[in-house]
């Protein structure tokens, strides 16, 4: 990771490189592959058939394998006013070895944001939980981490009343790693509060995936290759 840009989200308090103009909205590129900074290698369609949970259970700690697809699409540049985001929307689907039934499903948005070079990662999953978590990033970087904690009004973390009774999600922070042969990597952890435990628990996931597809273009990048 660039020593320049260490993961801090930044918060309200981040340097903003747009200046008082909240409404002129740059032209941009039409290609998102071509403008995706350090989320570049992650386009495409990726497989992992060793990854490692480890959850919070009854008698106390659990652990799983699990195979997981993970599918990774550009789409067309959005804006802010003078903010700009380049992005992959992705689906992650995972199962246990042999099994048909969902582990895990998860939905969102990997955003990367050149002017402040900045990662942005959401989060939505069908068990009634969202997140937005984020980390400063070089363009050409290969190492990245973003993050985000429960009552933080920018990059934070929201559950149902069950979920928030009984498992809290206080803080989230998600480590990537891209490598030259095809393959990428994630480690992530998730602080959880839960009844009855005197300490926080450390619920992780880590997996390295390989490509097994290429990405399907951002509809205007496919629209302008279309008109000759």
């Amino acid at each position: 990771m660039d020593p320049d840009h260490n993961g801090d989200t930044g918060g309200s308090g981040a340097t903003d490189p747009y200046g008082q103009d909240l409404y002129t909205e740059p032209e941009g590129e039409p290609d998102t592959l071509a403008n995706l900074g350090p989320l570049a290698p992650m386009a495409g369609v990726w497989e992992g058939v060793k990854g490692a949970d480890v959850h919070p259970a009854v008698d106390g700690t659990e652990g799983d394998v699990f195979v997981e697809h993970y599918e990774l699409h550009p789409i067309d540049r959005q804006t802010n006013g003078p903010q700009i985001f380049y992005g992959l929307r992705y689906h992650t689907h995972i199962v246990k070895p042999g099994e048909i039934e969902t582990f895990h499903d998860q939905v969102g948005y990997w955003l990367w944001e050149p002017g402040a070079e900045t990662v942005t990662f959401t989060l939505s999953i069908p068990r009634g939980q969202v997140l937005l978590a984020a980390g400063t990033a070089g363009p050409d970087a290969t190492e990245f981490e973003v993050r985000a904690a429960l009552g933080s009004t920018v990059y934070g973390i929201l559950s149902n009343p069950f979920l928030d009774r009984g498992f809290r999600t206080t803080s989230f922070r998600m480590r990537v790693t891209t490598g030259p042969d095809g393959t990428w990597s994630y480690e992530e952890e998730a602080m959880l509060e839960i009844p009855g435990r005197d300490a926080p628990f450390s619920h992780t996931d880590e997996n390295t995936l390989t490509r097994v597809g290429p990405p399907t273009p951002n509809p205007l990048a496919a629209g302008a290759g279309s008109i000759a």
